[in-house]
């Protein structure tokens, strides 16, 4: 068995969804195509795909291996064009990770702009609100809004957010508007859930972080539930910048106590860097980088 040449196909089979038409994109009889998958099952000791009349799709078991094989294969791939001197446009499928709010507001935009410059990149765009480890769950760059631990991730900082107190004009005309974090305690708070279950939000005061507490009328477990409480004039809401960037512009929320905003957090492009750095990957953070940063300054300016 060619090893190399049947992990081809195997890769072929489960990213066309089907034996024909994985035998179509490759120029191969259909039986070959079948013959070769059957070869590495059997060598593998273990079933790649579950068949039936109408579909094809991978066991649990073969989904990290097709991630693998993947890899190797682009990998593979980029080490060919570099020892050759070709020039040729990157290709292959890129997997991204960002948090949903900022993902879809931010690094999506530019991922769109991405697969317009490069055609023959696939992108598969992953948008959750956790901590992803790239390296177990195959994703080949990431975008980090926290500080950076040492680890074994190489970064590429594109700018900084920061968290902001902000509330509606009506509001803030009808309670006043606070000049110091102490004042809070005689406001309306909203708080939503990630910042925490304690009644109290961080800001910096003579030069140190300091805990300020918060009368809670409302919790909520979304930023954008916040918000859209804060705009209907119920109260005062901590929010990162982004997040806040619409309601700001368009008046309806209006920023308060400035001068005393916690440090700024930094933004930063993430991947594994204990490996060479894939042509497709190079092309992406080369391409977002300046992208995402300059969209960071006009936000940094608004707010």
């Amino acid at each position: 068995m060619d090893k190399l040449e049947s992990l081809h196909v195997f890769v072929a089979v489960a990213q066309a969804g089907g034996f024909s038409a994985a035998a179509r994109a490759l120029g191969l009889p259909v039986p070959t195509v079948s013959r070769k998958v059957a070869e590495l099952e059997e060598a593998l000791g273990v079933r790649l795909f579950e068949r039936s009349t109408r579909s094809v799709v991978l066991t649990e078991v073969a989904q990290p291996y097709f991630e693998s094989c993947r890899r190797l294969l682009d990998d593979l791939r980029d080490a060919d064009e570099a020892v050759s001197g070709s020039h040729r446009a990157p290709k292959g499928e890129l997997t991204i990770t960002a948090p949903v709010g900022f993902g879809r507001q931010h690094v999506q935009p530019v991922a769109l702009e991405f697969m317009r410059a490069y055609p023959e990149i696939d992108l598969r765009l992953q948008l959750v609100d956790r901590l992803v480890d790239l390296v177990d769950e195959h994703v080949d760059v990431a975008l980090r809004i926290s500080e950076l631990p040492d680890s074994s991730l190489a970064a590429r900082p594109v700018g900084h957010i920061r968290m902001i107190v902000c509330a509606s004009p009506a509001y803030l005309q009808q309670h006043g508007v606070p000049r110091h974090p102490s004042e809070l305690g005689g406001h309306s708070a909203i708080l939503w859930s990630s910042l925490g279950a304690r009644k109290a939000w961080l800001f910096r005061d003579e030069g140190q972080d300091t805990m300020f507490p918060i009368r809670v009328r409302l919790t909520t477990t979304l930023p954008e539930s916040a918000i859209d409480a804060a705009q209907a004039g119920l109260g005062l809401t901590q929010v990162a910048s982004y997040q806040a960037e619409a309601a700001v512009r368009a008046g309806t929320l209006v920023p308060v106590l400035r001068e005393h905003e916690s440090a700024p957090t930094p933004v930063s492009l993430v991947h594994p860097s204990n490996r060479r750095v894939p042509l497709k990957l190079r092309a992406f953070l080369d391409f977002a980088a300046p992208r995402l940063s300059e969209r960071l300054r006009v936000l940094a300016q608004l707010l």
